[in-house]
This record gives C-alpha cells, sequence and structure tokens, in this order.
C-alpha cells in the first residue's frame, strides 16, 4: 500500500489519511510531496497515473486507488474491521459517524481563516462571527461526545478512533491560534497532541524545509 500525502506542517486532510493508516494497524509506504507553488503544479499535470484527483491524501493497494481522506479510512475499515475505528455501540457510533461527516462538509470559516500549521503560533487572534460560530459548534459536540460517550479514555469516545483523527487537525488549529477553549477541551487537545502517531507527524514537519507563504499570513 501506499500513501500519498501533502507538506505535513500544512496538509489537513493528508493528516487525516495517514492517521487512517496507522489506526489501520497496515503496513505502507509514505510517499510526501510538496504541495506548493510550480512544482505542485507540474507534478498534478504530469501524474494523472498516480493522482487521479490533483489532489491528497491519495491510497493506492496494488490497482486500486483511493482518494479522499473519508473514502480511505472506510476502504481500510472494510479491510481491518470496522471496529478498530468506530465504536460499537449504535449510538455512540450513530454519533461518530455524523461528527466526522460534519468535519468533512463543513467549518469553512474555520479552514479559511486559521489554516492548519503546525509550526506556529500566533497571539491575539481576531477570528470573524462566523468562524467563532464555528468553534463553539465543534466545542459543543465534543462536550456531548466526551460527556455520553467518552467516560473509558481521554478520546471524544473513548478510545482513539475515526473522529478523532477527524478533528486531530482542529487540535492543531485551535493551538497554533490560541483559541481559547474549557477545561475539557484542553485534557482532549492534550490527549491528541501526545498521542504517539501525532507527536511522529509533527516531529517531521517541524523537519520540513517547505514554506508556504499562503499559509504563514495571520487570520484576517
Amino acid at each position: 500500500m501506499k500513501l500519498i500525502i501533502g507538506n505535513k506542517n500544512y496538509s489537513s486532510w493528508s493528516l487525516r489519511g495517514w492517521l487512517a493508516m496507522k489506526q489501520s494497524g497496515l503496513s505502507f509506504e509514505e510517499l510526501t510531496v510538496n504541495i506548493g507553488g510550480e512544482e505542485w503544479d507540474i507534478a498534478k499535470q504530469t501524474s494523472e497515473d498516480i493522482m487521479p484527483s490533483g489532489k491528497v491524501p491519495i491510497l493506492w493497494d496494488g490497482d486500486t486507488v483511493i482518494w479522499d481522506s473519508l473514502a480511505i479510512l472506510e476502504y481500510l475499515g472494510d479491510k481491518v474491521g470496522r471496529d478498530r475505528f468506530w465504536p460499537k455501540d449504535d449510538a455512540a457510533r450513530g454519533m461518530a459517524r455524523s461528527i466526522v461527516a460534519e468535519m468533512h462538509s463543513s467549518y469553512r470559516s474555520l479552514r479559511a481563516e486559521c489554516p492548519m500549521n503546525i509550526r506556529r503560533r500566533v497571539e491575539n487572534v481576531r477570528l470573524s462571527d462566523d468562524c467563532r460560530d464555528d468553534v463553539v459548534r465543534i466545542l459543543q459536540l465534543w462536550a456531548e461526545a466526551r460527556a455520553r460517550f467518552g467516560t473509558s479514555g481521554p478520546f471524544l469516545f473513548g478510545t482513539f478512533g475515526a473522529a478523532d483523527i477527524f478533528y486531530a487537525p482542529v487540535v492543531s488549529r485551535f493551538l497554533t491560534y490560541g483559541i481559547g477553549v474549557p477545561g475539557f477541551a484542553q485534557a482532549y487537545m492534550q490527549a491528541v497532541w501526545e498521542h504517539e502517531w501525532m507527536q511522529g507527524w509533527i516531529a517531521a514537519a517541524e523537519d520540513e524545509d517547505w514554506v508556504l507563504a499562503q499559509y504563514e499570513g495571520a487570520p484576517a
């Protein structure tokens, strides 16, 4: 299996696909590409055979190609068993699927104003009303998941799973831009940030030489 990902410092969707691969327990080859500038544009034009969507992450499993991080996670769940990613309880699994789908399709203001930048720390950020609404909604979901289903461990549904994979880049954003959160969220964010796989990703991001100017400006 071969996983093509973008810059570890900036590519939030690549982080999700990579964490899904780690969670699957399957061995895979990792290929990192610089998603900024002319090199990336040339790569997309000349590599349609390996990057059919022109976006990352992309998983190749023999002759099978899967793009989009949620599709990758579901494909891996089919191979190794869905219980590795999703809670066994029906109610918990229903909520987990819902909040993952919401993360996949929502929070456009947070994404636009606070792009993932693992190496950066920003003080006194001014967020738009729409972005603050995104933050409040995410915290509400975290609070409900932790209160209803998270008593068996430090993650949203107790043990590390699909929901944590999809909200890991949000944890990074909240830390980068100094977004204040209540105590329960601080504890959850610490658990995600200190997870051994996250620590491996963070170390690699810090070692990258690539700097993308469009992601280095302060939020509006």
